[in-house]
């Protein structure tokens, strides 16, 4: 029971808000019902992930079963999206206060975390497919929130991309199955799967991965991101890209590192594969957000490169490049959650929604750009923020690799990349903060816009973020350290 509840709460209270919605409970109630249901269920991911254990929920065949279990993958990402849920939701009270449906919003929202839990918590492929099939599903009413044209178009869209990943995904699993029948998760992968068709095995790892990397924003399936991410409310945008990327992230990792194992597909053309379309999301990514003049369209494209880190780090099979990949999801998580959310404050504030518009920032919110740069260094990799951690495993781990030129191109990739991402966010400091003497900030005092900053319900989450993207750089041991004892588990 100490299993489900984390996934049943969250649900429940959601449904709970989306017929409150109807009943026209007032605000004060919605958001009581959202910030409990939130505080609650990070107590309760807490106290499951202390415990441990595993329960079975049913079987859909005598060989299928939809179970959930605890391991160090489970903890990582179950702990990671609980905290953030609760910083984006406790700041989207301050940004959806004008929005006559915040309930519909905040119904969904609940949901969401539910199923992500589930999909966290998931035992075997089967459970996890189910769950992140769902996610897409109780996920698109958040694209869909503002219900224009766009918000339609741009919803439409991340359904088509996620469907078509999804069945890719399912076309591999029912190859799989014809492989091994055993698709419990196993560290290390699942005994005897290369005593099956070898031929058949990697073709369905292949489309595992393209299937599963599309939610991750992998080329050539990345194309929902930046349409979904600029139409979507600030919070929506930022656990989009924050927390629900990484679920395919997770999906990556479970097929490759717990059902087929790194053996299977090391030194193989679908490890190739891998890591060409991985370094060609992170150099695409960077180049089109370098060129990206919408603010929140930028960062969508920042995404796309940053998640592929993530991915060419597991594709490297190697150590110490596991361990940068695990903490980049981490610290990435961390900082594109923060950086989302300044958007969105920004946009409150201001109605700006293009990086050139957004020169003499600093004389209108100076705390929230103050924030924002640090946020941006920690995505450079500037030491001691948390970004160069995971960047420097990454590097090392791909130079100790053995992968050939990929050894070399990886880490050359990730500078170049790390070069463009200053290029495409800290203009946005240099000119907030440093206009130029030429300046006039009359049409600033004439709308009434110095010292302008957000709610404290806003600017709390985004300084938590920020400073959180510190602390990490200076204290990353015990995360190191846990993220190591999966790398012994499964290498």
């Amino acid at each position: 029971m100490r299993l489900l509840l984390p996934v049943i709460l969250p649900i429940l209270a959601g449904i709970l808000l989306l017929v409150s919605a109807k009943a026209g409970e007032n605000r004060t109630v919605r958001t009581g019902i959202l910030v409990a249901a939130l505080a609650a269920e990070l107590l309760l991911v807490v106290s499951a992930l202390a415990a441990g254990g595993a329960v079975e929920l049913g079987k859909l065949t005598d060989t299928i079963t939809i179970r959930f279990q605890i391991d160090g993958i489970s903890r990582l990402f179950a702990a990671l999206t609980s905290v953030m849920w609760l910083c984006v939701g406790i700041y989207s009270i301050s940004y959806l206060s004008h929005e006559e449906e915040e309930s519909r919003f905040f119904g969904f929202y609940l949901i969401v975390e539910g199923v992500l839990i589930g999909l966290d918590f998931s035992a075997n492929l089967i459970t996890m497919y189910v769950f992140y099939e769902l996610m897409t599903l109780t996920s698109l009413p958040l694209v869909l929130h503002e219900r224009t044209k766009a918000a339609v178009m741009a919803g439409l869209k991340y359904l088509f991309y996620s469907v078509a990943g999804a069945f890719l995904a399912l076309f591999g699993i029912f190859f799989l199955a014809g492989v091994c029948r055993n698709l419990t998760f196993t560290p290390g992968g699942v005994p005897g799967i290369l005593a099956g068709n070898r031929t058949l095995l990697l073709v369905s790892v292949c489309c595992l991965l393209i299937g599963f990397g599309t939610k991750a924003g992998m080329f050539p399936l990345h194309g929902w991101l930046p349409t979904a991410h600029p139409v979507a409310p600030a919070p929506a945008s930022a656990v989009l890209s924050g927390v629900i990327t990484k679920s395919g992230v997770l999906a990556v990792i479970r097929v490759v590192y717990y059902v087929v194992g790194p053996d299977t597909i090391r030194g193989t053309w679908v490890q190739t594969v891998w890591m060409v379309l991985a370094l060609l999301t992170v150099f695409m990514g960077s180049m089109l957000a370098y060129k990206e003049q919408v603010f929140k369209k930028r960062l969508a494209y920042s995404t796309v490169s940053q998640v592929s880190y993530v991915l060419f780090g597991l594709s490297l099979l190697q150590a110490d490049a596991f361990v940068g990949a695990l903490s980049h999801v981490v610290f990435h998580s961390v900082i594109k959650n923060g950086l989302f959310l300044v958007a969105g404050a920004v946009i409150v504030q201001t109605g700006w929604t293009r990086v050139g518009e957004m020169r003499g920032l600093g004389r209108v919110m100076p705390k929230t750009l103050g924030f924002y740069t640090l946020l941006s260094l920690a995505l450079v990799g500037i030491p001691p923020a948390s970004g160069f951690i995971s960047k420097w495993y990454l590097a090392t781990g791909a130079l100790a690799s053995e992968t050939g030129a990929f050894a070399y191109a990886g880490p050359a990739v990730l500078l170049v990349s790390a070069l463009l991402t200053a290029g495409y966010l800290l203009p946005v400091t240099i000119q907030g903060f440093f206009p130029g003497q030429e300046f006039d900030d009359r049409e600033l005092r004439e709308r009434n816009l110095l010292g302008k900053e957000p709610s404290v319900l806003m600017l709390i989450p985004i300084g938590a973020l920020a400073i959180a993207s510190l602390i990490l750089g200076c204290f990353p041991g015990w995360l190191i350290r846990c993220i190591q004892a999966v790398a012994e588990t499964v290498l």
